[in-house]
């Protein structure tokens, strides 16, 4: 790593003004993210647009504006699949969607969606479940091309097998095959689930809520923010979920350390979800 004349590396300092122009320029704004994640994409974008340096990238994302989708897709994760972690869904079939029963209409909001697989998982579930006709899926991501992609619904045949496994595994009835079409070495999702899915390009480090959601679907985004940004999601959750709502996490994150945990009790901890106080139990912890 290259040594500047003071204390800071060189690719920090660069990394720093790649980030800033970034949101300048085209208003992305990734400044808070995980440190070492942020390094490791924005050298792909280096990487990808065969430059020396990341100012040699800021330069050109400055002043090319057709290059801007390349480094929005090095710079986010585009890594899921249908029923992504069928225990999750499992509990969500089992525990969770017993009280959503009790809403006469329902709002589910996949927070990073990426390219669908998630939205349209919870699609399928819900109308295994009965729940389809009366729920509103929104569905959000700041990269485009992931947007686009996860609007058009379109997978990769050889990918069923492993989504059929999934789908298994969380407890389906149902065959995966009731929700796609196969042709031409692709799958193209049923036309009825993305009839209720809106598609949305939002930033949860910029960005305000979407309101009266009833179900929240999170799923190994925070992990690549810092605490702060953390906080400033799990916030805008908590203000978009309606009393007795769901939020569910990745794996890998948790409420316990946030500042508005309080707001929440968990509900199936092993598997990363939540539920949004009532007004008496947010008293109770005053």
């Amino acid at each position: 790593m290259r040594e500047g004349v003071g204390s800071q590396p060189v690719e920090e300092i660069e990394l720093d003004l790649f980030l800033e122009a970034l949101h300048q320029r085209w208003h992305y704004d990734f400044r808070a993210y995980s440190r070492g994640s942020l390094m490791r994409r924005a050298q792909l974008a280096r990487d990808r647009l065969h430059c020396a340096t990341l100012s040699e990238v800021q330069a050109k994302v400055l002043h090319q504006p057709d290059l801007l989708p390349e480094v929005i897709d090095c710079m986010t994760v585009q890594v899921s699949e249908m029923f992504r972690d069928p225990p999750y869904f499992a509990m969500l079939r089992s525990h969770v969607i017993p009280h959503l029963r009790t809403f006469p209409s329902l709002k589910v909001w996949v927070a990073g969606c990426s390219e669908g697989e998630e939205v349209y998982s919870l699609a399928a579930m819900f109308r295994e479940e009965g729940l389809f006709d009366r729920t509103m899926f929104y569905a959000t991501e700041i990269n485009r091309r992931a947007l686009a992609r996860a609007e058009a619904g379109i997978y990769p045949v050889e990918r069923m097998a492993l989504f059929t496994a999934n789908h298994q595994r969380s407890g389906a009835r149902n065959s995966l095959t009731d929700h796609y079409t196969a042709a031409y070495g692709a799958a193209a999702m049923d036309r009825q689930l993305r009839s209720r899915i809106v598609f949305a390009e939002h930033s949860l480090a910029t960005d305000q809520v979407f309101s009266e959601m009833h179900l929240i679907s999170c799923r190994n985004v925070l992990i690549y923010f810092d605490t702060a940004l953390q906080d400033r999601a799990i916030g805008l959750f908590r203000d978009a979920l309606v009393r007795g709502g769901f939020l569910g996490l990745g794996a890998h994150e948790t409420l316990r350390f946030s500042v508005h945990a309080e707001a929440f009790t968990p509900f199936a901890e092993p598997e990363r979800i939540w539920r949004r106080n009532s007004k008496r139990e947010e008293l109770a912890h005053v």
